[in-house]
């Protein structure tokens, strides 16, 4: 087996940068959601610099627009975008067309998108609330797993990656609705595995904890010991939050041919708290 990162250099700091010279993913294009801010710009950028060319997708043009200008700034040499509703199926369609109209193919799909839109006891969450949690955090990335499954599969294989969260293995309090659709992503994930592996399409799903984004900013950004409350709160063993990037270098490792003997898999990033279903 020859390795494809012949040179990988990975500096994190405090401040969140990180630079690498590998190129694992040259030729591959790469379909990410929910990708102008957070966890999903960042991955889009770590894959992009490891050679993808990013195809990103969001509600808003302004934000896909400035994304994408950020995109080319940081060295990603083929990045275009698109807005739409994830969970429309005429948007998704929009997004996978996008991607064969501009690279001809798709090697992979992200599926980065959740959303949160209630606080409070699970058993006061209405039934138009837990529709629209499902709609979005679990049916749209299905969906879209169908619509790339073609090209995957005519390409003679790919991968599919899905955000699923800690609150997958842990109900976070008040909100333990959106949890309940994270874990099932990781029963999808699983599925898919099982289901897609003999056209050699590889699925599997990462489990974020508290990292440092706009969606978990309440957590954080606050009092001057609102970041430590949240670290002792969850006993997060490596005494910090975690930020974007630790996420994005786990899934350019996930779809990179380095981890091409794993599928139907899961990567917790929480600092070492303790995951189990």
């Amino acid at each position: 087996m020859i390795l494809e990162c012949r040179k990988f250099r990975f500096f994190y700091f405090r401040t969140s940068k990180i630079m690498t010279t590998c190129r694992r993913l040259e030729g591959q294009v790469a379909i990410v959601t929910a990708a102008t801010k957070g966890i999903g710009l960042a991955i889009a950028e770590r894959i992009g610099l490891e050679g993808a060319s990013i195809v990103i997708g969001s509600r808003n043009q302004k934000n896909v627009d400035e994304a994408i200008q950020y995109l080319k700034s940081k060295g990603v040499k083929n990045a275009v975008g698109i807005a739409g509703n994830v969970s429309n199926t005429d948007d998704q369609k929009k997004l996978v067309d996008l991607a064969i109209e501009k690279f001809g193919r798709i090697d992979t799909l992200i599926n980065n998108h959740g959303i949160n839109p209630a606080f409070g006891h699970i058993l006061d969450i209405e039934d138009r609330t837990w529709d629209k949690l499902f709609e979005t955090n679990v049916k749209a990335g299905f969906q879209l797993t169908k619509l790339v499954h073609p090209h995957m599969k005519k390409n003679g294989g790919g991968n599919i990656i899905f955000n699923a969260s800690i609150g997958a293995y842990r109900a976070p309090t008040g909100v333990a609705a959106y949890g309940v659709t994270k874990t099932a992503l990781l029963g999808l994930t699983k599925a898919l595995a099982q289901g897609l592996a003999g056209d050699n399409i590889r699925v599997n799903a990462i489990a974020p904890g508290i990292i440092k984004t706009k969606l978990s900013r309440a957590l954080w950004d606050g009092a001057d010991d609102s970041e430590q409350k949240a670290i002792d709160q969850m006993q997060i063993p490596l005494n910090r939050l975690g930020v974007p990037e630790e996420c994005a270098g786990a899934v350019a490792f996930l779809v990179s041919k380095d981890a091409s003997y794993i599928s139907g898999e899961t990567i917790v990033i929480a600092g070492g708290v303790d995951a189990r279903l």
